[in-house]
C-alpha cells in the first residue's frame, strides 16, 4: 500500500485505509451501524484475523521515513511485521520515486528502515531487486540489514527486467548472498516460481529460508498445494492419460467464492451439487443449478456493496484464473465482462457456466481416450502454445486446470513485435553482432 495515503490523518486517509485494509469489525460494512463501536473495534474482521490470517506482513511503498512511520503505526497492531517494498519496477513507481527506483539512494533507504526499526513494536523487513553485479548486490543487502531489516526478500531480477523484458530470474545472486552474509540472516527468495514443485527447487538452489510468490498465485492459486497421491485425486484434481495433471479450475473458483460468502459477507455458502467427474454418468451432469438458491433481497443488498475492496477485486481475479479457459470459451469471458462489482448472483452464474464447460470437456476427453484417440483428446484439451521454452511447455495444462501465465521471453516478444529493444539493448546487440557477424537478432533490431 502507499504509505503517504495510508498514513494520512484526514478523511482521505480514513477512506484509503478502509478500502485496502480491514482488520476490525469497525471496517465491516455488513454489521449493523447501531452496534457498539468500541465492541466492533475489539473484534477481528479480515486482515490480520488472529485465527485465519496470521502470520501477516503489511507491505508499504514509500520514499519518506516520517510518512512510512505514520502508516506503519496504523497497521502494527494488526500484523506481525511491516515490509518496505524496494522492488517495484513499474512506471508508477518511477514517477513517484519509490520501489526499485530508490535503489541508488541508499541513505534514504537506510533512514526509512531505521526509523521503523527504532519506533515500531513489530519487526521491519524489506524486499529488494538485485543490482548489476553480485558484489554490489551484497553491499546493498548489508546496508538494508544494518539499517534494521530482520528479513531480506531478494527478487533475483534487475529493475530493468519487467513487462516484456522480464526474462528469467538469476537465482545465483540469492545463493551468493546466502554464502556471503552471516548464517543467521533470514533470506526469502523470489522469482521463477511457476509451479508448486519449483518451491523446493528454489530452496535447494538458493539456500534461502523461504520463498515469496507474487503474480503466479493470481492465475494459479493451486501453486500453494502439493499433488495428491495417485488414486486419491478426488473431484478437485485431474490426471490425464498423457501424465499431465492439475487442480481443476471450477474447484478453485468454488473455493474462492465460498471464502467471500463465509468470511466477507458472513453468509452461509450456497448449496451446490458435487463437482462432476466422468464416472458419475449423465444423471449428475444433468442436474441444473438455478442461481445457487440465492435470496433476492440479499442479492439486492450485495449490489449496494460494490465499493467493498473484497468484492471489487473479484472480477479481476476471475479473469486471471480463467485466462486460458476464456480462450476456449469466449462466451464466459463476455458474461464476466458485464458483471458489476458486488453482484454475487452474477458471479455464481459465471461459476455455473465454468462448471458446465468443464463437465463437457472432461466427458469429451474421457470418451476420446477410451476410444484410443489420444491425439484428438490432446488437441481438444490444450490451447496452442507458440513458445518453445521448456519452462513454458512444462507448465501447459488442459484449459480446465489451473495453470500459470508465463510471459514470452524478451527475444520472443521482440520477434512478435510486442516490444522493441531499448537504446541500451540495441547498442549491446549491435556490439555483439559486430563481434560475431550478422545473426537473426539483427532482423529483430530492425523490426
Amino acid at each position: 500500500m502507499n504509505a503517504r495515503q495510508y498514513g494520512d490523518t484526514g478523511p482521505n486517509g480514513t477512506k484509503y485505509r478502509r478500502a485496502n485494509f480491514q482488520p476490525t469489525d469497525a471496517d465491516n460494512p455488513y454489521v449493523s451501524k447501531d452496534a457498539d463501536m468500541s465492541q466492533r473495534m475489539g473484534r477481528d474482521y479480515l486482515d490480520g484475523h488472529r485465527v485465519i490470517d496470521r502470520p501477516l506482513t503489511v507491505q508499504f511503498c514509500a520514499n519518506d521515513e516520517n510518512a512510512l512511520l505514520a502508516a506503519a503505526k496504523y497497521a502494527q497492531n494488526y500484523c506481525d511485521a511491516v515490509d518496505l517494498n524496494l522492488g517495484c519496477p513499474q512506471q508508477i513507481a518511477r514517477k513517484g520515486k519509490y520501489g526499485a527506483y530508490l535503489q541508488e539512494d541508499w541513505p534514504r533507504i537506510y533512514r526509512m528502515i531505521r526509523k521503523l526499526y527504532e519506533e515500531l513494536n513489530v519487526p521491519v523487513t524489506a524486499k529488494i531487486r538485485v543490482l548489476e553485479s553480485k558484489e554490489r548486490t551484497l553491499q546493498y543487502a548489508k546496508m538494508v540489514l544494518d539499517a534494521g531489516a530482520s528479513i531480506l526478500t531478494v527478487h533475483a531480477r534487475t529493475r530493468e527486467q519487467s513487462g516484456h523484458d522480464t526474462g528469467l530470474a538469476d537465482r545465483s545472486f540469492v545463493r551468493y548472498l546466502r554464502d556471503n552474509l552471516p548464517s543467521e540472516t533470514v533470506i526469502f527468495a523470489n522469482g521463477n516460481i511457476l509451479e508448486h514443485d519449483d518451491i523446493q527447487r528454489c530452496l535447494e538452489e538458493t539456500g534461502a529460508d523461504a520463498v515469496m510468490i507474487a503474480e503466479g498465485s493470481l492465475t494459479d492459486p493451486s501453486i500453494f498445494t502439493g499433488l495428491p497421491p495417485p488414486g486419491q485425486e478426488g473431484r478437485e484434481y485431474w490426471r490425464g492419460i498423457d501424465g499431465k495433471r492439475g487442480h481443476r479450475i471450477d474447484a478453485a473458483l468454488r473455493r474462492y467464492i465460498d471464502v467471500i460468502w463465509k468470511y466477507v459477507l458472513n453468509q452461509p455458502t450456497p448449496s451446490r451439487p458435487a463437482l462432476y467427474i466422468p464416472s458419475d454418468g449423465p444423471n449428475l451432469k444433468a442436474q441444473a443449478r438455478e442461481g445457487a438458491g440465492l435470496d433476492g433481497a440479499l442479492a439486492t443488498d450485495l449490489k449496494l456493496s460494490r465499493h467493498d475492496p473484497n468484492l471489487r477485486a473479484m472480477k479481476a481475479h476471475f479473469f486471471e484464473v480463467l485466462r486460458t479457459f476464456n480462450k476456449v470459451h469466449p462466451h464466459v469471458q463476455n458474461r464476466l465482462h458485464t458483471i458489476r462489482s458486488g453482484d454475487m448472483c452474477a458471479f455464481e452464474e459465471v461459476l455455473a457456466m465454468v462448471e458446465a464447460e468443464v463437465s463437457k470437456g472432461l466427458e469429451e476427453y474421457e470418451n476420446l481416450a477410451k476410444d484410443g484417440l489420444s491425439e484428438e483428446a490432446s488437441r481438444m484439451a490444450y490451447v496452442p502454445c507458440s513458445s518453445t521454452s521448456p519452462a513454458v511447455q512444462k507448465c501447459v495444462k488442459p484449459w480446465w486446470c489451473c495453470q500459470p501465465y508465463v510471459r514470452p521471453s524478451p527475444d520472443e516478444a521482440r520477434q512478435k513485435g510486442a516490444t522493441r529493444p531499448s537504446k541500451k539493448q540495441k547498442t549491446e546487440i549491435s556490439e555483439k553482432i559486430g563481434e560475431q557477424g550478422p545473426t537473426a537478432e539483427s532482423v529483430a533490431i530492425d523490426g
